[in-house]
């Protein structure tokens, strides 16, 4: 028998299998920044620029409960120090969840890092940072968030860098109740983003510009109705996990790039570290 969660949910409302490469005047709103947030090349194209006034930010025209999302980025190029490109999914209200890329802007020549953070029920915490293997500023590079009620695995290139199981059974909140939005901003974070906020935005070099293209969802989308996802091989994100290559690549990540793990940090959590820290092999 499926879980209560399950049930209530298909009795409340619907979800409709959506699997599309999408354009972005169909999937997206620009929130913010007035010119700043443009669609180009008929919606193939979309780009974010902050400067020295404001940044700007777009949200998914749908919400979603579950899916795969995969988008491609040309991260701000030069020297973005200072800087931050958000691309995450969120719901909302104070008790939100939410799954975090957060790409943090480097003096030229030094690496991009990637922040990545679990929110659920408005309780975050759960960093893991990376550093690249190339360079996210010269060509677009594909980054995916799959979610599902097992687990979220985040994804670069398709391969796995960090994985958030689904606790609930030993006490660990999950994101699996609230619908969420894709939203992405570039603002200025120049107090903490670039080495802990020594080191300020340089607004000669602005405006700064992150391009994005190719968003594809194969994802639950969130409406009032009846129907439920359809269960078919494209949807086969919904009980995926990670195959034996694909533990291989992770430990390859998390060996080489990882550059922060909270669950490694016992100077932050002197009573002890977090359940799901004591319970996962990543």
């Amino acid at each position: 028998m499926a879980p209560n969660w399950i049930l209530i949910s298909l009795f409340l409302c619907s979800f409709m299998a959506a699997s599309s490469a999408g354009n972005f005047y169909q999937d997206f709103d620009l929130i913010w920044g007035d010119h700043r947030a443009k669609i180009l090349r008929g919606g193939s194209l979309l780009t974010l620029s902050l400067d020295q006034a404001s940044g700007s930010g777009f949200q998914s025209k749908r919400q979603y409960l579950f899916g795969r999302f995969d988008m491609q980025l040309k991260l701000v190029a030069g020297n973005s120090a200072g800087t931050v490109t958000a691309y995450y999914l969120s719901s909302e209200g104070p008790n939100r969840d939410e799954i975090d890329f957060e790409f943090l802007g480097n003096l030229s020549g030094d690496p991009y890092i990637v922040h990545t953070n679990v929110y659920t029920q408005g309780k975050a915490d759960r960093e893991q940072q990376f550093y690249l293997w190339f360079d996210p500023t010269k060509d677009f590079h594909t980054y995916s968030f799959l979610w599902n009620p097992q687990r979220i695995i985040f994804l670069v290139d398709n391969i796995p860098i960090r994985v958030f199981d689904n606790g609930e059974s030993y006490g660990v909140p999950f994101p699996k109740r609230q619908p969420m939005k894709l939203y992405s901003s570039l603002w200025n974070a120049d107090q903490w983003a670039t080495k802990g906020g020594l080191v300020k935005t340089d607004w000669s070099k602005a405006p700064f510009t992150a391009f994005y293209r190719n968003f594809k969802a194969n994802a639950c989308v969130w409406s009032k109705g009846s129907s439920s996802c359809a269960n078919n091989k494209s949807n086969a994100w919904q009980t995926q996990g990670l195959d034996a290559n694909s533990r291989r690549r992770l430990r390859w990540v998390q060996k080489y790039f990882m550059i922060y793990n909270y669950c490694s940090d016992l100077k932050r959590f002197p009573g002890g570290r977090p359940r799901e820290c004591r319970r996962s092999r990543f």
